[in-house]
């Protein structure tokens, strides 16, 4: 059988590490963004843009068997969201339908902020969507578009990404960051490489005929209080003063769960923060 085949719209961060793995496990791996020279080893370079209505020169002519949107947006405003989740997975599919190409699920990286949830409540696929901000809107938007794109899609909703170069809270509590513990501010969080692991199994799982649902939550097994992590933390780099007042950094409160993604089968390589942070501060 020939090596299936997959183009990651928006290989960076997460669509790097995925698209690192595939290549391991020998897939044709295509990588689109607008700088190639990053793209990590044995990936074909796809250079375009995104937000722009023009196909890229170099699009794949060949038929592809994936396609997986994992985009980035470059503002964090409203504009910046509707060009890079809305606009650009319209731009994909259109350039798809150009080319006759017809893959066999697209998977499309959405995010854990089209839950509205704040009161620490249970959350899993069949919950209520309710975004109170618009950064959820647009994704519940832009989910609409995936599975209105005429291809088998999944939405896989990623919440906290953590992980090398994406350590924002351990560098807020080595300056003093302190949290209320009450009322608990419940966060959810997944490794970089978990969340690109979870990407990787759900292509596997397809290429081998498994039934996958239209919707997966990607979250490690713990979700916990900010201030159960950040006193973890605390600990473990030997932090010894802090801030006296107390602040929030967001004001959403859920419990997300992994449950169908570990029925399929899947599981984290870090189960909670505890095995995240700590990799990430013995590599440091």
């Amino acid at each position: 059988m020939p090596s299936p085949s997959v183009l990651i719209a928006g290989c960076g961060d997460i669509g790097g590490r995925l698209a690192s793995q595939l290549v391991a496990a020998g897939w044709t791996v295509y990588g689109l963004r607008r700088d190639i020279s990053r793209l990590p080893a044995g990936v074909k370079g796809v250079a375009g843009d995104l937000f722009s209505v023009q196909r890229p020169a170099d699009w794949p002519a060949g038929p592809l068997d994936y396609l997986v949107y994992s985009a980035a947006a470059s503002t964090h405003d409203e504009a910046g969201y509707q060009a890079a989740y809305v606009d650009g997975l319209r731009h994909v599919v259109g350039w798809l339908g150009e080319c006759g190409q017809q893959p066999e699920r697209l998977l499309f990286v959405s995010s854990s902020s089209v839950y509205g949830q704040q009161d620490g409540e249970s959350v899993d696929e069949a919950s209520a969507t309710a975004p109170t901000g618009f950064s959820g809107r647009l994704m519940l938007e832009a989910e609409q578009v995936a599975l209105n794109s005429g291809l088998p899609a999944t939405r896989v909703r990623l919440t906290g990404i953590y992980g090398p170069g994406r350590e924002a809270l351990l560098n807020q509590v080595r300056q003093g960051y302190r949290v209320a513990s009450e009322p608990p501010l419940y966060g959810n969080r997944i490794h970089a490489d978990d969340a690109a692991g979870l990407l990787a199994f759900l292509l596997e799982a397809d290429t081998r005929g498994g039934a996958l649902g239209d919707c997966y939550i990607g979250v490690d097994d713990a979700p916990a209080p900010l201030a159960e992590v950040v006193a973890w933390l605390r600990g473990h780099l030997g932090i010894t003063e802090w801030a006296d007042e107390a602040s929030v950094r967001r004001a959403g409160s859920k419990r997300c769960s992994n449950r169908l993604a570990r029925a399929l089968g899947w599981a984290p390589l870090y189960p909670s923060y505890r095995e995240g942070y700590a990799a990430i501060i013995a590599g440091a």
